[in-house]
């Protein structure tokens, strides 16, 4: 997150990518899903329905597999809704609003998850910044698990039991805080953590093994206290690095999320003051990629002609700032209403309102397209039980994404409101609607799509960073 000119400035720091596509051959993952090959980015047109409207900042959107097809959107401030037979409930699920630090515009509640068993053991989890009390140092970043009470729509707040307490470096440092939280096909929970604020990463945690911070964590929550370490974490046996890594390098990734059928983790980073970014990991990773940062921002060294481009990970996808200015990383369509738009990776950008799909042909190589401006303001995407896509703006709308290409309606389900009297906002331009039929390709043949050279194998780093005196807080 990074602060813009745009009035909440959710600063989702990332430096808006030129729309040309990056890609490169990835033998590792599979190109496609259950046998099939995603649509060409080109030919994929999209439009949005509003769901509810009238949420305080929204930041985040969730499901909770149980069956009862709610959606719950986190509140900036320090709340989560529900949003129920396609009503916002009056009640929050609930409020922390006494502990959020939400006051500077990359803080506050950012993110949340589901345990995969909730239908059976109703726990969550939160990610938020600390405000100076109840023993907490201002900015900390807090991982707190949650228990639901007999009503299904109340959790309980006195059962917060916090389980991370990252100390995020000098309290006035207020941005790159990082925020998402998704349980992996594995069932560990992963953590997207910033890399401590100012600009640059001058506490050098990108690089530093040993900092939780600027990094990709992995952590078992149904063993140890407060939680266990996987053993097949990477550095879990190795000297001198914290062994909840799973991947490192990174600077404020704003959303991340696993493809629901292949396993594979998109990451979506925000950038310095060049180039935003996405990163890949396929399913059968082992862990352990460096994905760059403070020594590369996206392709490209950071403030230098030259650097050591070994052993890192390079983007699937960028863009420059000259098209967007900061990074809203997206998810992996797998729902059964728009078979189009299946495989189909989608992200944008906060600032300038451009949206983006993503994916890999049967060559294994990856395509990217613009295709929507004038979306301004998405902090966020989610899911549905059935893997429908929902944006979330700062204006306080959540919305549905649906293909502009299909006939077809979607399906109505327990979370639809009645339909809009309007779908899109003035200011949104995209492809032509489902009533307006596309034209035919042959009148205008799309743009080709470009590519990068494969990406060098990840090799674990050197251990050569002094270790800090407390890289964990107590929690």
């Amino acid at each position: 997150m990074r602060q813009t000119a745009a009035p909440l400035a959710l600063a989702l720091t990332v430096i808006a990518l030129s729309a040309a596509a990056i890609a490169r051959t990835d033998s590792a993952s599979p190109a496609r899903a259950q046998g099939d090959v995603p649509a060409d980015p080109r030919t994929i047109k999209i439009a949005f329905d509003n769901v509810v409207v009238g949420v305080d900042i929204p930041v985040d959107i969730a499901n909770a597999g149980d069956g009862s097809g709610r959606l719950f959107v986190v509140e900036k401030p320090g709340r989560i809704r529900v949003v129920k037979g396609g009503q916002l409930l009056d009640k929050p699920f609930l409020d922390l609003t006494d502990r959020v630090e939400s006051a500077a515009n990359e803080r506050g509640l950012l993110g949340l998850v589901f345990h995969p068993k909730y239908a059976s053991n109703g726990q969550f989890f939160a990610y938020y910044t600390a405000k100076a009390v109840m023993g907490r140092k201002l900015g900390s970043l807090i991982i707190a698990r949650y228990q639901v009470t007999d009503d299904a729509d109340i959790a309980d707040r006195g059962s917060e039991s916090v389980i991370l307490n990252i100390d995020h470096g000098p309290v006035d440092r207020w941005n790159h805080d990082g925020g998402n939280l998704a349980f992996g096909p594995d069932g560990y929970l992963y953590i997207g953590t910033g890399d401590g604020g100012s600009g640059g990463d001058p506490d050098k945690n990108g690089q530093n093994v040993q900092a939780l911070l600027a990094k990709m964590l992995r952590i078992d929550v149904d063993n140890g206290s407060p939680y266990g370490i996987p053993p097949d974490n990477p550095f879990v046996d190795a000297p001198r690095h914290a062994p909840e890594i799973w991947a490192y390098g990174l600077r404020n990734p704003w959303r991340f999320a696993f493809d629901s059928a292949t396993g594979d983790l998109y990451i979506a980073d925000v950038g310095q003051n060049l180039y935003e970014e996405v990163d890949f990991q396929p399913a059968d990773s082992k862990g352990g990629e460096n994905y760059g940062w403070n020594v590369m921002e996206g392709n490209h060294c950071y403030n230098a002609d030259t650097c050591d481009r070994r052993d890192k990970v390079l983007p699937v996808a960028e863009y420059d700032h000259n098209t967007g200015l900061s990074i809203t990383g997206g998810e992996v369509y797998r729902g059964a209403t728009y078979p189009g738009l299946n495989g189909t990776y989608f992200y944008a950008d906060y600032s300038r309102g451009r949206i983006w799909a993503l994916s890999r042909g049967a060559d294994g190589r990856w395509r990217n397209a613009e295709i929507m401006t004038g979306k301004n303001g998405i902090t966020s995407f989610g899911l549905d039980e059935d893997g429908e896509i929902y944006v979330a703006l700062e204006t306080g709308r959540i919305q549905r994404l649906r293909d502009a290409n299909a006939n077809a309606q979607p399906t109505r389900t327990p979370t639809d409101p009645p339909p809009p009297a309007t779908t899109e906002p003035p200011d949104a331009t995209s492809a032509p609607t489902a009533t307006t039929p596309p034209e035919p390709t042959e009148s205008a043949p799309p743009p080709p799509l470009t590519s990068t050279p494969p990406v060098p194998t990840v090799l674990p780093p050197t251990p050569w960073i002094a270790l800090p005196a407390l890289y964990r807080a107590a929690p």
